[in-house]
């Protein structure tokens, strides 16, 4: 029953935030995703990596239990600064303070604690406050960027002429409101990688936070997308298909108990199916033709133990890409919509005909290959 109640306050909630809000927090938003999110990221350095003389730095920050710091003060104030009505504010303070817990073990029970900080575990409204208490954590400079997915944070630095005054001083900022906001940031957690791709590129000079260097490596894990510093995705697909190919298993012991090829199929797509697929409007369309072939070859095989076709991660890619390329160009306030231009009437793809070749050209080329052979001219 409460969290019906916290379901029509979040709604109460939604209806009184202004547009204002950052546009680069993709969590708990309408027409909002991980691949949104992961899709802006590499959007942000590709675009910048045609530049002369230019690189990137992302820092992939960590916090420590960053739901249980929240204060409730601090966020009730942020809260009415955004326009929220006293009521709310004040119900809102009552739920985050004064809340009692124990602990119990079989047949034994802690002692009763009062908690007055951070929002309760498994709630409903915990993680939107949560973003709307980061909604103020932006970048200064226009060089920076600071894309968000709940607690999830990173920073984009596009670096010229080898001047990182700017993000430098952007990340110091980023501690600076960290502390100011009761938020733990855990240095030895946050990574960072580089792209550089100049021939003639230099040694990079370590970033540091509470005067300890951060980790640079290679390829870090980003919202379930393995990136990596020359932004290829053989690392990620070999990751999906090792998970994929270790849930095989299950699916013939299924098979040897003579279940139904329905069933069958529907484990496939809970198990199998959803790894594989997991953000591939990011990552299939610039794989290699040996990555697509070697996770096709799973679904071939779950095919084969199933006994009944299944469709192709082609298939799944190209229909992915038309919803989330309509559904952009439908909200004028995603990050993405302004990459969008109108194509004038004439053959198109499905329901694709309303929507811009500009964007899926820039985040998804292999669909614009396969559209073109359905005569959908770009722009």
């Amino acid at each position: 029953m409460m969290k019906c109640f916290e379901r029509l306050v979040m709604h109460n909630i939604k209806t009184s935030l202004p547009n204002t809000l950052d546009p680069l927090q993709f969590a708990y938003r309408p027409n909002r995703s991980t691949d949104d999110a992961i899709s802006s990221t590499l959007h942000l350095a590709l675009t910048h990596l045609e530049n002369k003389d230019c690189y990137v730095r992302m820092l992939f920050i960590d916090f420590s239990s960053a739901f249980n710091t929240i204060i409730p003060q601090q966020l009730i104030n942020k809260l009415n600064l955004l326009g929220l009505n006293t009521s709310l504010c004040n119900w809102i303070l009552d739920f985050l303070t004064g809340r009692p817990q124990s602990v119990r073990v079989g047949h034994n029970t802690s002692s009763t604690t009062t908690l007055s900080t951070g929002a309760p575990q498994g709630c409903v409204l915990s993680p939107l406050l949560f973003t709307l208490l980061t909604h103020d954590c932006t970048a200064k400079f226009s060089s920076n960027h600071i894309i968000k997915f709940a607690d999830d944070t990173t920073v984009v630095g596009l670096i010229s002429n080898n001047d990182e005054t700017h993000y430098r001083e952007e990340v110091a900022q980023l501690v600076e409101w960290c502390g100011a906001n009761n938020l733990s940031l855990n240095a030895s957690k946050t990574k960072e990688v580089v792209m550089d791709f100049r021939r003639n590129s230099v040694d990079h000079p370590p970033l540091t936070i509470y005067s300890s260097a951060v980790e640079r490596v290679s390829s870090t894990k980003f919202l379930g997308v393995h990136i990596t510093e020359d932004l290829t995705w053989t690392t990620n697909t070999m990751s999906l298909s090792k998970k994929a190919q270790q849930r095989l298993h299950f699916l013939c012991r299924l098979k040897r108990a003579s279940l139904p090829p329905p069933i069958l199929t529907t484990f496939y797509r809970g198990t199998i199916g959803s790894v594989l697929t997991s953000c591939i409007t990011v990552w299939y369309g610039n794989c290699s033709a040996a990555d697509r072939k070697t996770l096709q070859q799973t679904v071939n095989t779950a095919a084969k133990i199933i006994g009944a076709p299944l469709p192709s991660l082609l298939d799944i890619f190209l229909a992915r890409c038309s919803g989330k390329a309509t559904s952009i160009v439908k909200d004028p306030t995603h990050p993405s919509h302004h990459l969008f231009q109108l194509l004038p009437s004439g053959r198109c793809y499905r329901s694709i005909r309303a929507c811009s070749a500009r964007l899926l050209n820039s985040f998804f080329p292999q669909a614009v290959r396969a559209l073109n052979s359905n005569h959908l001219t770009p722009l």
